[in-house]
């Protein structure tokens, strides 16, 4: 694993910030946030083996320790095509199951090139996903599902960001994402 203070980790910090948060596409992302409850991992691995030792560990780690809400497993040199990722993904759930931390445990996948199925690759909601590098994002369930209780309505919340990225467009969309990159906060 590399320090949480890297480039990466900074990287995808500022793109939680921006995206998850200030814009509220996902609107249980600020309270955890807001308390440091977010753990920002690099991963070094460059195949798939590494990378699933490495969510073995962060996994164990989520389930034993109640301070960390969630965990974001940044892994730059590996998976970096969308359809390795996608299959990578499906691997990693497989390891959640044998794990038996199904129900328990779940994985959201983002990725630089994240595509929706039936959508354009430069379509403006596939950046809902696109996080600076490919990145599996470990939830507690049962955080989820108090969250969703919470919260009420969710299912309007893919379409209304949908909306939200669409009323900034794809432009000022792409330099927001691009501005994680820089620390850059002035994106217009």
């Amino acid at each position: 694993m590399m320090p949480t203070d890297s480039f990466e980790a900074a990287a995808t910090q500022r793109w939680v910030k921006q995206f998850a948060v200030d814009m509220n596409l996902c609107p249980f992302a600020g309270r955890e946030v807001r308390s440091a409850r977010v753990r920002y991992v690099v991963s070094g691995a460059t195949g798939l083996e590494n990378l699933l030792h490495s969510l073995h560990v962060e996994c164990e780690l989520l389930v034993e320790d109640e301070k960390i809400a969630t965990t974001l497993l940044i892994h730059p040199h590996c998976l970096q095509s969308f359809d390795d990722y996608l299959d990578g993904l499906q691997v990693a759930e497989a390891l959640l199951d044998s794990l038996g931390l199904i129900g328990v445990l779940q994985i959201a996948g983002f990725h630089p090139d994240y595509q929706f199925a039936g959508s354009s690759p430069d379509a403006v909601e596939n950046y809902t996903n696109r996080t600076p590098y490919p990145t599996l994002h470990i939830l507690r369930e049962d955080a989820m599902e108090r969250a969703i209780q919470a919260h009420g309505a969710t299912e309007d919340i893919p379409l209304r960001n949908i909306d939200h990225l669409r009323s900034l467009g794809l432009t000022q969309v792409k330099r927001l994402r691009e501005a994680c990159f820089t620390g850059s906060v002035d994106a217009s």
